[in-house]
């Protein structure tokens, strides 16, 4: 049986947390491996609406569920979170939980410094968060942050608090802002560090005990790889590498072990904050898909911008990360179109691309060039085989997989678990 690693093919939000759920259910261990509680996943099982945006999704079901190193952690977060899930019935204990020992923290003076960036970025706001994961990515490059393994050695954290100080109390000094609080600091670490410990091991041994054993793992990313720090829309990413091949390096298991790489891909196209956007629809056809699709944040609830499918930038996505097939998603949302289009290539400066250029300046002066097609005017929603959708879906789809040269793997048809059309299991590779 093979691996299973689930990644966003567009700029995020394409509804993984469904997917993975779906996965989990038949997954051994579910890893995270990259991003901090910047991604949220809502997940619908029967009437319990959960949402996640740290623990790995397996949780919900009692899968092994584990954070890998790859993470920033924000351990209050992490405390409150775990709080809210055992408050609806969720149980988590360290047989079905375990935290990467080397997985960097996020503090309090992460989510000051992002803040006070944001707000004296102006024009140049990258539209983050503010939850303190770029600064915390930043720490760990730099060889200053403070680990999970370090909350069990916070007396002889000195040498590291002087780095980190030396750091930070700079930066807030040019914002006018006072030192890092060292005995705060240190405090607020004691009195959270006992929630963090019992879970914090060495995952890496785990998961090579579970792999030899023959589990099945299903490495779950965050973010989507447009966002990716190298690959995506650089300045308006995120700060981790959101491409597949992280799955090794975030998990501690070796890059043969990911498997069927699954991408998660919207019927239209989203996205959150800042940064360039070929197919944003500023208009009523753009207003329809966000009520339609309840483009809401999961984790900050910013209204998502909509437009139309983008298979050029799907197709670069899908190429990077070496997916093997697409799950899409929220097709229903275009019920009831009389049009649909796909955007297929770019114009710019007289020429015509098929693929996103490299520089801002370029990814912000791209115009699309589209196809039409008829839409549909039967219902896509709940349907969960082929039979069920409509002629004109079927097109849709299988035209979505020849320009972005990626097998359609499932079609995800509501929020609920079993709407799902499954052609190829990503588990039976």
């Amino acid at each position: 049986m093979a691996n299973v690693t689930v990644i966003g093919a567009q700029w995020g939000d394409e509804g993984k947390g469904k997917i993975v759920d779906w996965l989990a259910s038949r997954a051994d261990a579910v890893v995270r491996f990259q991003g901090g509680h910047n991604a949220g996943h809502t997940l619908v099982v029967g009437e319990q609406v959960y949402k996640l945006s740290l623990l790995p999704s397996g949780i919900v079901t009692g899968t092994l569920s584990i954070i890998g190193n790859g993470v920033v952690l924000d351990p209050w977060h992490l405390r409150d979170e775990i709080a809210k899930l055992e408050g609806q019935g969720v149980v988590i204990n360290t047989e079905n939980f375990a935290i990467a020992e080397n997985a960097p923290l996020i503090l309090p003076l992460h989510r000051d410094l992002d803040g006070l960036r944001e707000a004296a970025a102006g024009s140049g706001k990258i539209g983050t968060t503010g939850r303190g994961i770029g600064p915390a990515y930043e720490d760990k490059v730099g060889r200053r942050a403070i680990r999970v393994c370090d909350l069990a050695h916070l007396d002889a954290l000195d040498a590291q608090l002087d780095r980190l100080c030396a750091h930070h109390d700079a930066l807030r000094a040019g914002f006018g802002q006072p030192p890092v609080d060292r005995a705060q600091l240190l405090a607020d670490l004691r009195e959270i560090a006992p929630s963090v410990l019992k879970y914090a091991q060495p995952v890496w041994k785990r998961l090579n005990t579970v792999r030899k054993a023959g589990a099945r793992i299903l490495f779950e990313g965050a973010q989507g790889v447009l966002l990716d720090v190298d690959h995506g829309t650089y300045p308006f990413v995120t700060s981790s590498n959101t491409v597949s091949g992280t799955a090794a390096s975030g998990s501690g298991l070796g890059p043969a072990s990911t498997g069927f790489v699954l991408g998660i891909v919207k019927a239209y196209t989203t996205r959150v904050g800042s940064g360039p956007f070929p197919t944003e629809l500023e208009d009523e056809v753009g207003q329809r898909l966000g009520e339609r699709g309840h483009e809401f944040g999961t984790v900050t609830g910013r209204k998502r911008r909509c437009g139309w499918f983008d298979a050029v930038l799907t197709r670069q996505s899908c190429a990077i990360s070496g997916v093997t097939g697409i799950a899409l998603t929220k097709l229903d949302v275009l019920d009831g179109f009389d049009k649909v289009k796909i955007c297929t290539g770019y114009r710019l400066h007289g020429k015509v691309l098929d693929y996103f250029p490299a520089h801002a300046a370029d990814q912000a002066e791209v115009e699309p060039i589209y196809e039409e097609m008829d839409g549909w005017s039967g219902t896509t929603a709940g349907a969960r085989s082929w039979a069920d959708l409509p002629a004109q879906a079927i097109k849709y789809i299988q035209r979505v997989q020849e320009l972005i040269e990626t097998p359609v793997a499932l079609v995800s048809t509501s929020p609920e678990r079993e709407d799902t059309i499954l052609v190829r299991d990503p588990f039976v590779d």
